[in-house]
């Protein structure tokens, strides 16, 4: 069971995401939970995480949500392959730069997203979706971060 918890979470996460939360005077946001859990796995355990199963989890979210198919596969797989560059650089520090490092993240994914969506629209669709979701995304990831590394260190240990 321990070795497969980082799916379970981010399988967990990606139908957490499929509901949305109803903010007054907004429309039905929800955050990017599986990108946080991409994001904590790719860090702490990437090897318990291969891209197969992150392609898989994209996958069934998209179509669960009824997303295009591959956008949220494409996403993950892309925030893997940034993070794991850069992982050295993540191990062993402070939560404020972990937390500072999937804001960068998180921007870029919310643009990526925008910017494909509107180019399979044919136009340019309005940004205020994605940034909103994207604050949203950054504002709950100190809950999300804190309950993975309790699951984290309570069953799998650290690295």
């Amino acid at each position: 069971m321990t070795n497969v918890l980082p799916i379970v979470t981010t399988v967990a996460a990606a139908l957490l995401s499929i509901e949305p939360l109803y903010i007054g005077g907004y429309a039905a946001l929800s955050p990017a939970f599986a990108l946080m859990a991409a994001y904590h796995w790719t860090i702490y355990r990437p090897d318990l995480l291969p891209p197969l199963s992150l392609f898989a989890i994209g996958m069934i979210q998209d179509l669960l949500s009824g997303a295009l198919p591959g956008i949220s596969a494409i996403m993950l797989l892309l925030a893997r392959a940034i993070v794991l560059a850069n992982r050295h650089d993540f191990v062993d520090r402070r939560f404020s730069f972990v937390w500072a490092g999937f804001a960068a993240l998180t921007g870029g994914a919310m643009l990526f997203s925008w910017a494909l969506h509107s180019l399979l629209a044919g136009h340019v669709l309005e940004l205020r979706e994605p940034v909103f979701r994207g604050l949203l995304t950054i504002s709950v990831f100190p809950i999300a971060s804190f309950l993975l590394g309790r699951g984290q260190r309570a069953l799998i240990g650290a690295e």
